[in-house]
């Protein structure tokens, strides 16, 4: 099951693992896109609001089989920058409801499916929760949160289900299209990485699609970060 299918990371990954012949389930908000990427991939569409608690268990019931769910990737986000006087309680609680709180339900929903086919989670955070970048009080917040729920979620669920998380620094996505469709942006931008360019949605989709699969079967409450090495390297200075 991949939530969130229709964003840049969603679609690489339900590409990579219709590339691997595994029976595909993605969701969404955006019916069209959905359709469009269903007819690539083959895979079952479900619309819905990740959101809406309804949905997330609409959703869960409809795509869970007989066999249970092999894997869910939770491929939703949201990049709020602002600076801190600028923010209202009602980003926070926002970005938090999205991104933390719509994990865990979707999580806690499939549960009984995931334990069934002893199946792998993977969530999505940035590397912004580490290194604490200006403007990013909301999403650090909100995906820091991701973070420890992903660990928490890890210890309860082993030894039957595996919750990994992946934390990428700036990929050229439409959700980031905001930062990166100014050129000089998107150069200075890449040019903080060792690796001097921008992530592409693959790099973080073949990454979880790696977390996904049997290949990591002995990883779980790991953050692992894709991000061209800006995180712990400093090549400059």
């Amino acid at each position: 099951m991949i939530f969130g299918a229709t964003g840049g990371v969603g679609e690489a990954l339900a590409r990579h693992i219709h590339a691997a012949g595994k029976n595909l389930v993605i969701t969404g908000r955006d019916e069209a896109a959905l359709t469009s990427l269903a007819n690539e991939t083959g895979a079952r569409q479900i619309a819905g609001d990740v959101t809406r608690e309804d949905d997330l268990q609409r959703i869960v019931n409809e795509a869970s089989g007989d066999d249970g769910v092999a894997g869910l990737a939770f491929c939703v986000g949201s990049i709020d920058l602002k600076p801190l006087r600028r923010t209202k309680a009602q980003d926070f609680a926002d970005a938090f409801h999205l991104n933390a709180v719509s994990a865990a339900l979707a999580v806690q929903h499939a549960a009984p499916a995931l334990k069934k086919a002893k199946g792998s989670v993977v969530l999505f955070s940035s590397i912004a929760v580490e290194q604490g970048f200006t403007n990013h009080a909301i999403v650090s917040a909100a995906k820091g949160a991701v973070e420890g729920l992903g660990r928490a979620l890890a210890a309860d669920l082993a030894p039957d289900v595996r919750v990994n998380i992946v934390a990428p620094s700036l990929m050229d996505t439409k959700m980031a299209a905001p930062i990166t469709q100014s050129e000089a942006m998107a150069q200075g931008i890449a040019k903080l990485h060792p690796i001097p360019r921008l992530g592409s949605p693959v790099d973080a989709a073949s990454l979880a699609a790696f977390l996904l699969s049997d290949q990591s079967g002995w990883m779980t409450g790991q953050v692992l970060r894709v991000d061209g090495g800006r995180s712990h390297l400093r090549t400059k200075g």
